[in-house]
């Protein structure tokens, strides 16, 4: 079964918290879990992610390739969202836009920017 089919089902094989900190593989910041308890799988300061799931957390893909933000859409009923495009593989995933996280939201201007770009 391709990447692209097995990203549409249920998580599964589900590893760590979830919420987990790392540090961006593109600008280098300092990533903190979310204070609400959901998980991040982007930076919040560039947008950019590392391909390391199938399944969103299962940590099933053996890429690694840095995910390029690429697109920022208006999904209706379910909020913003940013595509991201894997530079190595060519994977690509929506994750959605955090602005409710008090100590660490989506930086403003990268998100207008890239709405910018997707016109």
């Amino acid at each position: 079964m391709s990447e692209r089919a097995r990203g549409d089902e249920e998580r599964r094989n589900f590893h760590g918290s979830g919420n987990d900190g790392f540090e961006c593989g593109h600008c280098g910041e300092d990533v903190l879990p979310l204070a609400q308890g959901s998980y991040r799988n982007h930076c919040p300061a560039c947008l950019w992610s590392r391909h390391v799931d199938v399944v969103p957390g299962d940590r099933g893909s053996d890429c690694g390739g840095l995910m390029e933000p690429v697109k920022l859409t208006g999904a209706s009923g379910s909020g913003w969202k940013v595509l991201q495009r894997c530079i190595a593989c060519g994977f690509e995933r929506f994750n959605g836009v955090v602005l409710d996280d008090l100590r660490q939201p989506d930086n403003w201007d990268v998100l207008v920017a890239l709405g910018a770009e997707s016109r």
